[in-house]
């Protein structure tokens, strides 16, 4: 099984700029009940950056961080893990495993196509069980 076959597509995810302030991503986080945001590369030949709650958690609580004077370029992970929408998924959890992340950028052509999550490869994982 492919990742393009699991992942989430592009359309169904939440891209923002990365002047976005930590309140609005706090905000939208909140109303939409995403764990992730895409940050957006600034030009072509930038990386995209991932911020999760796990940035947030770190930033703001743990080393007391002001939620009104950060934006997502400042506590986002940057370059984000990615990986082609071809390879298997045996070796994106892999990845993940090694790597102690629940998410993977799907990049090709330096554009995102998607992202991967654990939860979208146990969900393949389960559907093949129930067969």
């Amino acid at each position: 099984m492919l990742v393009k076959d699991v992942m989430t597509k592009k359309e169904n995810l939440v891209m923002l700029s990365p002047m976005a302030s930590i309140r609005d991503i706090l905000n939208l986080m909140k109303k939409t009940g995403v764990r992730s945001i895409i940050i957006d590369k600034t030009k072509p030949s930038d990386a995209y950056g991932i911020l999760t709650y796990k940035n947030i958690l770190k930033s703001i609580v743990a080393e007391d961080g002001d939620i009104d004077m950060l934006n997502a370029y400042d506590i986002c992970s940057k370059p984000a893990l990615q990986i082609s929408h071809n390879l298997d998924i045996k070796y994106a959890a892999q990845m993940m495993i090694t790597s102690s992340i629940k998410r993977l950028l799907v990049i090709d052509n330096n554009e995102i196509s998607g992202i991967l999550t654990m939860t979208d490869i146990i969900e393949a994982v389960m559907e093949l069980a129930e067969d």
